[in-house]
């Protein structure tokens, strides 16, 4: 959750730094492609290796309203509703689902090779470590997400396929709502 946060931090200050640039006269489409290259990309790195909990996906959403707010010229007093702010920028929420496709890629490339983070990954690595059941909730693991659609097993045979992985992965995780590109 921290690292999160810290990347969410780091990227609202760049945009603060370039705030002309993201609310200036540019197009907004133009505007829109700018902040995703390097706003979003600055907030979402290594998202790969995150457990994304409930609270991590309320920041990532947040951060991601807070950005099209700013574009907009949006403030708070205003009581605009997220919904038409998305009309507004023509947009749809999606940085999670671009969490969700990164990961994927890259459990993808590690499920193809014969590697140590494989075995990692797997639980092959031996070795004694004395083990305490924890109470509450069991912790979310780093596969978790991806097991929520398909077992361990089945993942592994369709990571072998690169092309059958970006299809099962790549059209999964599209937004709810798509827009007609006519």
């Amino acid at each position: 959750m921290q690292h999160v946060k810290s990347t969410i931090a780091m990227a609202k200050a760049a945009f603060s730094k370039t705030k002309t640039l993201f609310t200036g006269k540019l197009d907004f489409k133009l505007r829109k492609k700018l902040v995703k290259c390097y706003i979003w990309n600055m907030a979402l790195y290594g998202p790969e290796t995150w457990t994304l909990r409930a609270t991590d996906q309320k920041y990532l959403e947040c951060f991601e309203m807070w950005c099209w707010r700013r574009m907009e010229k949006i403030i708070w007093t205003d009581h605009v509703r997220n919904e038409g702010v998305l009309l507004r920028a023509n947009e749809q929420r999606n940085i999670l689902h671009e969490v969700r496709k990164r990961k994927a890629n890259w459990i993808g490339h590690i499920l193809r090779r014969n590697c140590l983070l494989q075995q990692v990954i797997e639980g092959k690595i031996k070795g004694v470590m004395e083990v305490t059941r924890r109470r509450g909730r069991r912790r979310k693991k780093l596969l978790d997400d991806l097991k929520d659609r398909r077992e361990y097993s089945h993942l592994k045979e369709e990571a072998l396929d690169c092309t059958m992985w970006r299809n099962r992965f790549g059209g999964g995780f599209e937004p709810a709502v798509r827009q007609n590109t006519e």
